[in-house]
């Protein structure tokens, strides 16, 4: 079994049946911006909301370089007809001689609850045990994220356990969630 690393040759576009899967650009800050800026967007992610433009392109010029460098792979998520970025997903942690990778996404508001990120990440999930030869991913998500949890469910993923106390963010220690899906053969 060998990990797949063609996969970084040319960033792959994916397309399902409403959406398409698109390498991120400088052009895309302004709606990366949008996400990250936004309080609700950002309120299970243990993280500052973005303050400027600039911690946008910065976060961009991160995601390119994770994908030219081989370590990680997100997609900037659009409608087939726009160009317009709504959201962003894919995977990072990548423990290559293990076949494992750890998933991230992110929507904007104003598209929740609308299934994007479901048909999203159900094509990451296809993309990266079928192209990448993974053989388990993993979710870290924020114990209240039921929105989260739903959509993990809602792909296959299963509850493994609680990182207590895992995460350090504002002063505080926060808990994690643990998801796994492991590549049915």
């Amino acid at each position: 079994m060998i990990f797949n690393e063609n996969v970084f040759d040319d960033f792959p576009v994916l397309r399902t049946g409403r959406l398409l899967l698109r390498e991120i650009t400088p052009a895309d800050a302004k709606e990366i911006f949008a996400i990250y800026s936004s309080d609700a967007a950002m309120k299970y992610f243990g993280k500052d909301t973005f303050k400027t433009i600039d911690e946008a392109y910065e976060m961009i010029e991160r995601v390119r370089k994770g994908f030219r460098d081989r370590e990680g792979i997100r997609w900037g998520i659009s409608f087939k007809d726009s160009d317009m970025l709504i959201g962003s997903g894919g995977f990072w942690r990548l423990i290559k001689p293990h076949f494992r990778a750890e998933i991230g996404y992110d929507l904007h508001p104003d598209y929740w609850g609308k299934g994007i990120m479901t048909e999203a990440v159900k094509a990451m999930i296809e993309f990266g045990f079928g192209k990448m030869n993974l053989h388990s991913i993993e979710a870290n998500t924020d114990p209240e994220n039921a929105a989260s949890a739903r959509l993990l469910g809602k792909n296959g993923f299963v509850k493994e356990g609680i990182f207590r106390e895992s995460y350090y963010y504002n002063g505080v220690f926060l808990d994690s969630h643990i998801y796994s899906l492991i590549k049915k053969n």
